[in-house]
């Protein structure tokens, strides 16, 4: 099978499914790297920086989630966004070697282990993963580490439901017609899935395994459209798994491509194809990488708007006035993907993943989006939105968008250093 397509302007590429091993570095090898040392090294030091003063400006119990109005938003240990801070944390620590930022994540992994018993979410991947997967990763402690991310993969697994063959997101909640949600699977949960992949590795436990595989391929086939935008939200009925709507909750409006859910999905099946080696995953990769890289109302920066369709609001929408905001954090978790992306396709095709996650590294590096020393509180990135629908975190620095800038940033020098973009 082959898929003709273009990115950008006459650009053409033939996407050959031909074998390509997960662990192949020999075309990132012949990449034209078009960022140096320099970029790289000044652009950690100032993230570094920055969480160190974020870190002293707030609390041992606080988990940071964003800052508005010159105050910090610290939510719980339940939150789904707690695990991006202690990871943030650990990257600069891989890099910088700084063992002040060692202390400073094992202190918040004391607050976050709890978690590991919490049935009530499907984000435990966010929560755990990022931070003490990375915890593990760098120290080698499995003593301290195992048991918490085993014990949370077995929290996550009670929430799939062998009939629907997913993994539910929210209990509760209404859609924007005011009806109850009745088994909700959001593109987000894609992300959660290298949590239990890695596990099942850990411990020999198969079932997780499983789970993850059996939620992206359900996922394939009801989130995405023939363009291979996203949904964000699936309904499914639990009796016998039928879908009983497609709704976007978080972007302008149902048919929407929510920015943020794009890139969940590019992500998420990059690294399933890195999991599992299947190549339907790395197909549908390189299908979200075009719809995204090729989308019309793409800003010329590549930081993209909060929803790729905004522009097709109307004067009378509710959300008309803040149809131009930018999404930071979109462009974070697409640079992030594209570098890994890159690794696992070759020639002109794996250089232009290559070349668009520079450039949005670049843009992401300077202003308007990256925060001076002490601006901010301290956050790195400003200007990303949470949900505009749901009025929370619109236009401000949020966790995840530091998360994922950072990550890129690590996997970049990693390129650098002749290394593989993924470490094991």
């Amino acid at each position: 099978m082959k898929i003709q397509h273009y990115i950008t302007g006459a650009l053409i590429i033939g996407l050959g499914m031909q074998g390509i091993s997960c662990s192949s570095q020999r075309n990132l090898g012949k990449a034209k790297l078009g960022l140096d040392k320099e970029f790289v090294r000044s652009n950690l030091e100032d993230a570094h920086k920055q969480i160190a003063y974020l870190a002293a400006s707030i609390g041992e119990s606080d988990m940071p989630t964003t800052y508005k109005e010159g105050n910090y938003v610290n939510w719980g240990s339940s939150w789904w966004c707690s695990g991006f801070y202690p990871g943030t944390v650990l990257y600069l620590y891989e890099y910088t070697k700084d063992e002040k930022l060692l202390t400073e994540a094992k202190s918040k992994l004391k607050q976050l282990e709890k978690e590991k018993y919490n049935k009530g979410t499907h984000d435990l991947g966010f929560m755990l993963y990022c931070s003490f997967g990375n915890a593990l990763r760098l120290t080698g402690d499995s003593a301290s580490y195992k048991e918490i991310l085993s014990t949370g993969a077995a929290s996550l697994a009670t929430r799939f439901h062998e009939t629907t063959k997913t993994i539910r997101s929210w209990d509760g909640g209404k859609n924007w017609d005011g009806q109850p949600w009745t088994y909700p699977v959001i593109i987000d949960n894609m992300m959660n899935l290298e949590f239990l992949t890695e596990v099942s590795k850990m411990t020999g436990d198969q079932r997780y395994r499983d789970i993850a595989v059996q939620h992206a391929n359900t996922t394939m086939v009801s989130h995405y459209r023939k363009d291979y935008s996203s949904y964000h939200v699936v309904d499914y009925n639990p009796k016998d798994g039928s879908i009983i709507s497609r709704k976007t909750a978080q972007g302008a409006f149902d048919e929407s491509a929510w920015a943020r859910g794009q890139s969940w999905g590019l992500y998420g099946y990059t690294m399933m194809y890195r999991e599992t080696g299947d190549k339907k995953y790395l197909e549908q990769a390189r299908h979200i990488a075009q719809f995204y890289l090729n989308h019309p109302n793409l800003p010329k920066d590549l930081i993209p708007y909060w929803d790729m369709d905004q522009n097709k609001l109307t004067p009378d929408s509710k959300y008309y006035s803040q149809k131009e905001l930018r999404d930071v954090s979109t462009a974070s978790v697409t640079a992030s993907a594209l570098l890994e992306l890159a690794q696992y396709t070759t020639g002109s095709e794996s250089q232009l993943y290559i070349s668009k996650a520079e450039q949005m590294l670049r843009s992401l590096s300077a202003k308007p989006y990256k925060a001076d020393f002490k601006e901010s509180g301290g956050y790195i990135l400003k200007h990303s939105v949470g949900s505009i629908p749901h009025k929370t975190e619109v236009d401000v620095p949020l966790t995840y968008a530091d998360y994922y800038y950072v990550e890129a940033l690590v996997r970049y020098d990693r390129l650098l250093r002749g290394e593989k973009v993924i470490k094991p």
